[in-house]
């Protein structure tokens, strides 16, 4: 539960980085360049990665809390 909490939680975060970014750039009528938005995005990346490997995840930081 903590991996999908944790995954949630970084596209959650990307998503708000991204959508600010935006509205910054429409504010200041700047167009948006495509560096920083694939940049932003890269956590939400990791984030969809890691609710399919959530299980393989919850299982390896088991292991290395066990000791």
């Amino acid at each position: 539960m903590l991996v999908r909490f944790v995954a949630a939680a970084l596209m959650g975060w990307a998503l708000a980085e991204l959508a600010l970014y935006l509205v910054v750039c429409h504010q200041k009528n700047v167009p948006a360049e495509i560096i920083p938005c694939v940049v932003k995005s890269l956590p939400f990346l990791a984030g969809v990665v890691m609710l399919f490997k959530a299980r393989a995840l919850a299982e390896w930081l088991a292991d290395k809390l066990d000791l």
